[in-house]
Order: structure tokens, then C-alpha cells, then sequence
């Protein structure tokens, strides 16, 4: 079964597992456990989110059904607020920052209880908060947000049991500032505050909730605040779930879930027929995988352009890209469209280029950035004259510039099919230009990037209908999600007026200028929004595919349940 629909999918990385024997259990609860295997493409890096090598939707979807969240976008593109944590919708208490402090409020459920029994309240959105934010706001030492730009606006969290009033600085609004603490913020969700206490860490002391934070992402954990909690597991193999008995809400309609890491995609199909696994929704693309799941009896599959962007960045601490017209001439070289075609124009023709860095075509608040550009069109000629007006030479096949050899550089992306193709295309596209590019594939991509090891990257970014925290996260220069450390005061100003704009219309205005200077400026060039697709046996019901979120099929783990037999 296959359909094709249209809607709107953190960074993507990879290494192998072992398969193990599991598949569909149970038939309607009568002959044992209602069990499955469901298979993530990569390693997850971290046992939390918050940080940079946390930051993969491997990590989030791991942990889905553990942490607790406010809301979510589901797959029709609807927000919609989480009604089993919250007693009601957040409340917008004041919209205008001239009148006093921009503010709004969450009220826990009264039954909203951790696995440990211990209610939820304002201190788990308080913690949270500090150890998102970046480490210039001095809540947290040793904490290393992936995001915070959101986070660093809130000037204090006031609590009262289970009611939190989040304020933010003076003069500061947020236009989405319902997304503070749902499933695609920078935690996923939100953190429990009392594990800190309970283990000797005062959150208000930036070293101790520093030691917390660090506890976090290298413990496996066996607290949950969802209706799953991981009973054993680590972050080579595989995480294994059960229902978590506190858990208020409606019961999980399974017994037992196993996360299985493999980055091996060509084992998937075999796995799925032998029962080995259940189902999946890879963060990358491969069509060999696609099409035999889609000639598959039993298999459900869909497939369709998702929030996941695949872009090449510049490392812009190699003293080569202090030119902007090398970096211009490297990004005219490179064909975007053949890249695009060779690894989706089979599988999936309806493939749009991603001529905006924020909006698909189909936005309001779309441009074509990239319209008149030189920049993605392989135009050899096009790249040559921009190298010989700057200076540059080409002697034999090797460019020169004041006799001195450019190049060669490191080109890196994590080891897919679709990165694999793309990365050899590029470096066959530099090399008519006369620059080397050396292919070194990495399984850790947190890593790479949180340590900017490249000189030139394909990576993909991936996220939801929100956008106006996104500007500033990539491109402002004090952002920890800024990995090639590019710097523009212009940009840096713009982007800080998207997160601070009072409603979206303002945000995305001011979204479309910042990459006005961006993309002269050759720091990032977007190839397109990669498909994503997603299988599942047949016999697994209320299993949907989220292109709305980095959780994807995951994002309602608690209501999957098997068919009665």
C-alpha cells in the first residue's frame, strides 16, 4: 500500500547494529506479549537532546513516548496542545512588550505524574529552561545547548506548584512562544527538576545543575514522563520499552517496543520480511529500500517531501573561504539539480530544489532567493570567470592563487547512500575547477559538527512548522548550532528580530532579508528538502508518519497497538 500526500519533517548521523529476532508478537493479546521492533537508521549519541551531540533526530525518536511535552505539530499540520500533561491551553498574558514584560502561562494536569510518582510542575519547565539556554545567559556551566536562542530570552520563570508564568527580558516577544517547551524545542518536551534534588544537584547553582545536565545525556534513563519508560538498553545497539505503570492517560496498546539502532539500510528489507522488525521511519533516503518495501504484501509505506533540508556548508575557520569568491565559485560549481536527480528523480520525480532557506514553495512566506543566481547550477564557465576576475589561476588542474595551491580541502558527510552519491558528485564537480576535495565519511556527525571537523559539509537540517528560532540557531554567530562560524552583524541583527517579532508576519519578513545577505555571502547552500519515507507491517495499527516532526512516525508511540487477529 502506498500513497503519496503533501506536508511539511535536528541534524542527521550513522554507525551498524546487530539485527535481532523480534518482529510483531502477540495476536490480539491471546498467545503472549504485544511486542515490536522498530529500527532507527543511526546511533543517537546522548541520552538526552539538549546538546550538541544529543541533537539528532536518532535521539529524539529513541527517547519518544519518555518525554513529556506541551504540544505538538501532527501530520495534517495542525498544532496541537498535549491535553494529558495540561490542565488547559497556555495562556498569552500579555502580547505587548511596551506594556510590561511579554508573558504566558502552563498548568499542569493535576494528574500528570513522573514514573517515580512525583507530580509535575513549573521547577521541570524552570530547569529545563537553564539548561537550554546558551552558556552566556550563566545558568548552567558546562551546559552545551544546541539551541537556546528562545530559551535566552526568558527572563525568569516564576513558579507556583503547577502553574508556570514564563517572562521574558524587557523589551523581548516571541511569536511562537506556545512552542517554549513541546516536542520540536530544543529538550523535546521537558525535563523532570526533582531527580536533581533527589541526587544532591541545586538547580540554581550553575556548577551543580551543570553536574545534573551532564548526568542526563550519559544516563541511560529509567525515569519517563510519557506513557513508555526504556527499561534496558545503550546507545551502540538498541533501547528496549515498557508501558510506564504511572503513566495517567489513555493505556499503550503494546507491551513492549524495541528501538533497534542500524545504520545499515540495505539489511532493512530482509529484516522486515524475516519479522526481525517492524517498521521505520530513516531519517535518509534510500530508494532501493523504498521500492522493495513498496513491492512488499504486507508492508504500508508512504513517501513525501519532508522538513528535512539537505545543504553544504563552509567551514569558515579554513583561512582559504576568507574569500567570499572562492566560496561563490566552489557553490556555482556545484550542480544542485544533477545531485537531486541522481539520488530522488527515480524514487520520487516531483522533487522541488529548496530555493529558500525557511519556507517551501508552497508558503506564504516563500522567495526564490536564488533566482538569477550562479550559485547550485554546475556552470563550470560560470565558476571560472568568477576565480580568474578574483585573481585566481589555474595552472594544469590545480588552482593557484599567487602561486600558492588551494586546497586541497576535507569534504565530510555521514556514510548514506544519498550522501555518499552527492559528496562524489561534488568532489567530481570541484575537480573541474582545479580544487581537491578529499571524502571523509564520519558515524558521528554530533561530533563533526560540534567540533566544526570539515573543511566542507553535506549535512541535513531538520525541524517543524516553526521556523523563527531557526535563523538565528543557524546563521547568528553566538549560536552553539553555528558549526562553520559564520559571522555578519547584519545577519546576526536580523535573525534576533525574527525570534523577537510579535507576531509570524513580521518574523518571516525579516527571515527573507537575513538571507538576502546570506546567500552572497556563499555560507550555506540548500539542495532541497529530502523525501522521507516510512514502512510498517500492516499488522501494527494507528502507525502514521509525522513529516511535521523530528519524532516522525514515533510521535504517537503510546496509541500503536496490534491488529486483533
Amino acid at each position: 500500500m502506498h500513497k503519496r500526500r503533501k506536508t511539511l519533517a535536528l541534524a542527521a548521523a550513522a554507525s551498524s547494529a546487530v539485527l535481532v529476532a523480534s518482529g510483531c508478537s502477540g495476536e490480539g493479546g491471546d498467545s503472549g506479549p504485544d511486542e515490536v521492533t522498530w529500527v532507527i537508521n543511526s546511533l543517537p549519541g546522548a541520552w538526552q537532546s539538549i546538546s550538541l551531540a544529543g541533537g539528532s533526530v536518532y535521539n529524539v525518536q529513541m527517547l519518544s513516548g519518555t518525554i513529556p511535552f506541551t504540544g505538538q505539530w501532527n501530520p495534517e499540520g495542525e498544532y496541537e496542545f498535549n491535553m494529558d500533561v495540561l490542565a488547559e491551553e497556555p495562556e498569552l498574558l500579555n502580547d505587548d512588550p511596551d506594556e510590561g514584560p511579554f508573558e504566558w502561562q502552563f498548568t499542569f494536569n493535576e494528574d500528570a505524574v513522573w514514573s517515580d510518582g512525583t507530580p509535575m510542575s513549573g521547577e521541570d519547565l524552570r530547569a529545563t529552561w537553564m539548561m537550554a539556554a546558551t552558556p552566556g545567559e550563566e545558568h548552567c556551566n558546562g551546559c552545551d545547548s544546541r539551541g537556546g536562542m528562545s530559551e535566552d530570552k526568558i527572563e525568569e520563570i516564576e513558579t507556583d506548584g503547577q502553574t508556570a508564568t514564563v517572562r521574558l527580558k524587557e523589551g523581548l516577544a516571541d511569536p511562537e512562544w506556545e512552542s517554549t517547551f513541546d516536542a520540536h524545542s530544543t529538550s523535546g518536551g521537558f525535563l523532570p527538576a526533582h531527580l536533581a534534588e533527589e541526587n544532591g544537584w541545586d538547580i540554581d547553582d550553575p556548577d551543580e545543575l551543570g553536574e545534573y545536565y551532564e548526568w542526563l545525556h550519559s544516563t541511560m534513563p529509567e525515569w519517563s514522563g510519557g506513557p513508555f519508560q526504556i527499561v534496558e538498553g545503550d546507545l551502540e545497539n538498541e533501547v528496549i520499552k515498557e508501558p510506564n505503570p504511572e503513566w495517567w492517560g489513555d493505556e499503550p496498546g503494546l507491551d513492549r517496543i524495541t528501538m533497534q539502532f542500524n545504520d545499515d539500510e540495505g539489511t532493512f528489507h530482509n529484516a522486515f520480511v524475516n519479522g526481525e522488525i517492524d517498521g521505520g521511519s530513516p531519517a535518509d533516503y534510500n530508494e532501493d529500500v523504498f521500492t522493495q518495501m513498496e513491492e512488499t504484501d504486507n508492508a504500508v509505506t508512504d513517501i513525501d517531501e519532508g522538513e528535512t533540508w539537505e545543504h553544504v556548508d563552509f567551514n569558515m575557520g579554513v583561512e582559504e573561504f576568507d574569500d567570499v569568491e572562492l566560496r561563490r565559485a566552489i557553490f556555482t560549481a556545484i550542480d544542485r539539480d544533477d545531485i537531486a536527480n541522481r539520488n530522488f528523480g527515480a524514487g520520487f520525480p516531483e522533487y522541488e530544489l529548496k530555493n529558500n532557506h525557511m519556507f517551501a514553495s508552497d508558503s506564504e512566506y516563500y522567495v526564490d532567493h536564488y533566482e538569477g543566481e550562479t550559485q547550485g547550477t554546475g556552470d563550470i564557465e560560470a565558476a571560472r570567470e568568477i576565480l580568474d576576475e578574483a585573481g585566481y589561476e589555474l595552472e594544469g588542474d590545480q588552482l593557484t592563487l599567487d602561486g600558492e595551491d588551494i586546497g586541497p580541502f576535507r569534504l565530510r558527510s555521514t556514510d548514506t547512500d544519498v550522501r555518499n552519491t552527492s559528496v562524489q558528485l561534488i568532489q567530481s564537480q570541484l575537480a573541474e575547477i582545479g580544487i581537491t576535495a578529499n571524502i571523509e565519511m564520519t558515524d558521528d556527525l554530533g561530533a563533526m559538527t560540534s567540533e566544526a571537523d570539515y573543511d566542507i559539509i553535506q549535512y541535513g537540517w531538520s525541524g517543524s512548522p516553526w521556523f523563527a528560532t531557526n535563523p538565528e540557531q543557524y546563521w547568528h554567530s553566538g549560536s552553539g548550532s553555528n558549526y562553520g562560524n559564520y559571522e555578519n552583524e547584519e545577519v546576526d541583527e536580523l535573525t534576533e528580530e525574527v525570534t523577537n517579532a510579535t507576531d509570524l508576519d513580521e518574523a518571516a519578513d525579516n527571515a527573507n532579508r537575513a538571507m538576502e545577505i546570506l546567500v552572497p555571502d556563499a555560507y550555506v547552500m540548500p539542495i532541497m528538502a529530502e523525501p522521507n519515507y516510512f514502512f510498517v507491517d500492516e499488522q501494527l495499527e494507528n502507525v502514521h508518519d509525522n513529516l511535521n516532526s523530528s519524532y516522525r512516525a514515533t510521535y504517537n508511540i503510546g496509541e500503536w497497538a496490534l491488529a486483533d487477529q
